[in-house]
C-alpha cells in the first residue's frame, strides 16, 4: 500500500500574465512557486502562511477548483488530475475537502436529511434503509442529535454547521480530508470542541488530514506535521515539536513570535 496520501513535487500555480483585453501586458502572479510536500497516511499536516501565501491555492488544485500551471500532484498514489477525470464517484471517494464557512457550505434548501444522503446515493450506492442508518451513525460520529435530519442549515450554530459539514464528508467514506481554515470561522469555545472531534474522528477512522490554517494556535494543538509557506513558497517544513521549540526560517520565527499568548495570573 502507497505509505503517502498526497504528494506535490514542484507545484506551481500562475495568475495572469499574457496580454490584456486592451493590449497591454498583464502581470504575473506566483501563488504557488515550486513546492514540493507529502502528506503520511494517518497524519495531519498543517500548511500555515499569511493571508496570500498561497496555503489555500495549494488546497484547491488538489480538488480541481484551481489547475496547476507545472508541477505533479499525486493523491492516494494516483495522479490528481487523472483520478479527478474519473469524476466525482470515483474522485469523491479517496478525497473530501471541507470549507472555511460552514453555513456557505451548506445548501439552504435541502434538509440536513437530504444533504447527507447525496454522498451516500451517489458515491456509495446504498439502499434507503442502509442511507437512513449511515446517517444516524454520522451524526453520532460528530456529535449532533438524529432530530437534525428534518432541519434545515440556517437552524444551527457555525460550529453546528461545521459538524454537519464534516459528517458529508465521512459519507462519502473517503480516508483524505482537506480542511481549509475549519475552524477560523467558529468562536474560540467550539474551536476548541471541533478540533477535539477532528481528532478523534482520525483515530478512529484512520484519517489523514491535510490542514490548512494561519492560526499557530490550532496547528500547534493538531499537527503532526507543518509546512511554512510565504509568497507562494514553502519555506520551512518540520515537526510540529521541532518547529515550535526551534524554528529554523526567519519567517516562521517572525509567525510563532508575533502569534497571540495567554497569560496567566
Amino acid at each position: 500500500m502507497n505509505t503517502h496520501a498526497i504528494e506535490l513535487r514542484q507545484v506551481t500555480k500562475i495568475f495572469g500574465g499574457g496580454r490584456s483585453l486592451f493590449g497591454g501586458s498583464r502581470h504575473a502572479v506566483k501563488a504557488v512557486d515550486d513546492v514540493s510536500l507529502t502528506l503520511r497516511r494517518g497524519e495531519t499536516l498543517a500548511v500555515v502562511g499569511e493571508s496570500g501565501s498561497g496555503k489555500s491555492t495549494l488546497a484547491r488544485m488538489l480538488v480541481g477548483l484551481e489547475q496547476p500551471t507545472t508541477g505533479d500532484m499525486r493523491i492516494a498514489g494516483h495522479d490528481a488530475v487523472e483520478l479527478r477525470r474519473q469524476g466525482a464517484r470515483v474522485f469523491g471517494k479517496i478525497v473530501q475537502y471541507v470549507f472555511q464557512d460552514p453555513v456557505a457550505s451548506l445548501n439552504p434548501r435541502k434538509t440536513i436529511s437530504d444533504i447527507l444522503d447525496t454522498p451516500l446515493k451517489l458515491l456509495n450506492g446504498y439502499t434507503q434503509e442502509k442511507r437512513r442508518a449511515r446517517m444516524a451513525d454520522l451524526l453520532d460520529a460528530v456529535q449532533m442529535p438524529r432530530d437534525t435530519l428534518g432541519r434545515y442549515p440556517h437552524e444551527f450554530s457555525g460550529g453546528q454547521a461545521q459538524r454537519i459539514a464534516i459528517a458529508r464528508a465521512l459519507a462519502a467514506e473517503a480516508q483524505i480530508l482537506i480542511l481549509d481554515e475549519p475552524v477560523s470561522a467558529l468562536d474560540v469555545s467550539v474551536q476548541a470542541q471541533v478540533l477535539l472531534l477532528l481528532q478523534e474522528l482520525k483515530q478512529t477512522l484512520d484519517l489523514s488530514y491535510l490542514f490548512i490554517s494561519h492560526d499557530l494556535a490550532v496547528v500547534e494543538a493538531i499537527s503532526d506535521r507543518v509546512a511554512v509557506m510565504r509568497s507562494g513558497r514553502l519555506v520551512e517544513e518540520a515537526s510540529v515539536e521541532t518547529l515550535f521549540k526551534a524554528p529554523q526560517d526567519p519567517y516562521t520565527r517572525q509567525l510563532i513570535g508575533s502569534a497571540p499568548k495567554i497569560r496567566r495570573n
